[in-house]
């Protein structure tokens, strides 16, 4: 008779739950030929009592799993360097998975995970559920979150920046260019560096002694089209904002050109902010001001934190921010004279 807490043998999974050792195993080693029924079941019993490994383990590959939201953009690019630089030291492979291009198909994706059995998972911008967290720990294949879409749940190890403080200075600096009416296109509502972003916005509004007017609050997501439609709107008040922050790139290009088809000037007329300092800003016209997120170096912290993990050793810290940093170029201006 097992107790709630007694890790259980493939051999007493398989008794529970009324099937085979071999379809157990399968479930176990993250083989694709079990119904989504009994895989559920099998799961089950392994998260409420555990299951004893066999003394025989199989060894990692020399792969690190790179797993992005989408592949979108130069930011998939830059996080890719990092990964690569720091892998290729250690002798690793790099393999890459586009989750949203995936997602009818993310139950097998892991069990490809599973089977490859990885020295690691490198998750950006997360949309791994916490079943699949789980699943990956039990197979003891480390899990690293860059850029994580929400705070990490339990101790899983992350690798972020300093979301609010990039905000706080995007703002800051078209204050002392002496705007009053700044804008903001946020993120999803559901990422964590969008909120913070956000955050940072509206405390160097109070501290500057001015309300955060929500007509100039653009909800975007992330997107050129989302950056697009969020400007348009806000340019087109009675009382429109003499500049942006935009909480990328991508939307600040898509206030570039809200600004142009509604024949407005940058920095002129308008003063436009971004965040990412991605390698193509600089060449928009004019070259966008925009707080600069180290992509690649996150990307290299992550990575050396996995090989670490991968080896045996506990991180010295679960939770690893770096620092953003303004980058001044010609979008940005005091504003139009009244």
């Amino acid at each position: 008779m097992t107790t709630e807490s007694s890790p259980l043998t493939i051999a007493q999974l398989a008794e529970l739950a009324g099937v085979s050792t071999a379809t157990v195993s399968k479930v176990v080693n993250g083989r694709a030929e079990v119904s989504s029924k009994t895989r559920a079941a099998v799961e089950e019993l392994i998260s409420r009592h555990g299951y004893r490994r066999q003394r025989r383990r199989s060894t990692p590959t020399a792969l690190v799993e790179l797993v992005f939201h989408a592949l979108e953009g130069d930011y998939p690019v830059e996080i890719t360097k990092g990964v690569t630089n720091v892998a290729r030291e250690h002798d690793l492979t790099v393999g890459i998975s586009d989750l949203r291009r995936d997602q009818s198909t993310t139950d097998a994706w892991l069990e490809g995970v599973l089977r490859r059995r990885p020295s690691g998972v490198i998750a950006v911008f997360s949309g791994l559920a916490e079943i699949q967290h789980e699943q990956l720990a039990r197979r003891e294949i480390p899990l690293v979150l860059l850029d994580p879409a929400d705070v990490p749940s339990g101790n899983i190890p992350s690798v972020g920046v300093g979301n609010w403080n990039g905000g706080l200075t995007a703002t800051r600096h078209l204050l002392e260019l002496g705007h009053r009416r700044i804008a903001i296109i946020t993120g999803p509502d559901a990422a964590l560096s969008s909120r913070a972003r956000l955050d940072g916005y509206r405390t160097a509004l109070d501290m500057a002694g001015l309300p955060v007017d929500p007509e100039l609050i653009g909800r975007g997501d992330f997107l050129i089209e989302g950056g697009l439609a969020a400007a348009h709107r806000m340019l087109r008040l009675p009382d429109r904002p003499t500049a942006i922050f935009a909480t990328n790139d991508g939307q600040a290009i898509g206030a570039y050109h809200a600004a142009h088809q509604l024949g407005l000037r940058i920095p002129d007329d308008l003063s436009v902010v971004g965040f990412d300092d991605m390698p193509s800003v600089r060449w928009a016209i004019p070259p966008l001001t925009s707080i600069r997120q180290p992509l690649t170096a996150m990307a290299a912290a992550a990575t050396t934190m996995l090989v670490a993990l991968a080896q045996g050793e506990p991180p010295a810290q679960n939770r690893v921010e770096l620092a953003t940093e303004l980058i001044v170029r010609a979008s940005t201006a005091p504003p139009p004279a009244v």
